[in-house]
């Protein structure tokens, strides 16, 4: 019977030194995760970015084109030209827009000026990152022409 109580007490004093132990890292840890948060360089100013605002790179581009085509009007049309829209979209440009992309409208929803700013910024990021004037006169055609409708846009820029 004596063996046994002895190692009833060996097994005690071991679960004991286990728990104590473990009950002290317990501490140490609690005690260096509250510490993380004082763990800043002295002097250093955090920032937190909730929201990340989206950069429009073509903002004032779009702005100048939408003045230079219908002076801002959403609802501009040309009937020589049966061009429809504040970027003042032909059928044939709708078309292409259709067979390249699937999305299909109708020659009336580029009145709607998020469509046809959605049409207007496919052709200008196709061909990857191009310059403003690269991208107005590709939006307004070819030829030596597009120098004066960019000469025209610049000056909205």
């Amino acid at each position: 019977m004596e063996g046994s109580g002895k190692e009833l007490n060996k097994k005690s004093g071991y679960a004991r030194r286990i728990v104590k132990w473990g009950f002290r890292n317990c501490i140490l840890i609690v005690c260096f995760l509250s510490f993380q948060f004082k763990a800043a360089a002295p002097g250093a100013s955090v920032a937190f970015i909730f929201k990340s605002e989206p950069v429009e790179a073509y903002t004032r581009l779009i702005n100048a084109v939408v003045m230079v085509e219908s002076s801002g009007d959403t609802l501009a049309f040309n009937l020589i030209e049966e061009a429809y829209g504040a970027f003042q979209i032909r059928p044939i440009r709708l078309l292409d827009y259709y067979q390249r992309t699937g999305r299909k409208y109708k020659i009336e929803d580029c009145y709607n000026y998020k469509i046809s700013k959605e049409i207007f910024l496919y052709y200008a990021i196709r061909n990857g990152n191009l310059d403003y004037q690269t991208i107005a006169r590709n939006w307004n055609g070819s030829g030596k022409m597009t120098l004066d409708y960019w000469k025209k846009v610049l000056a909205h820029l």
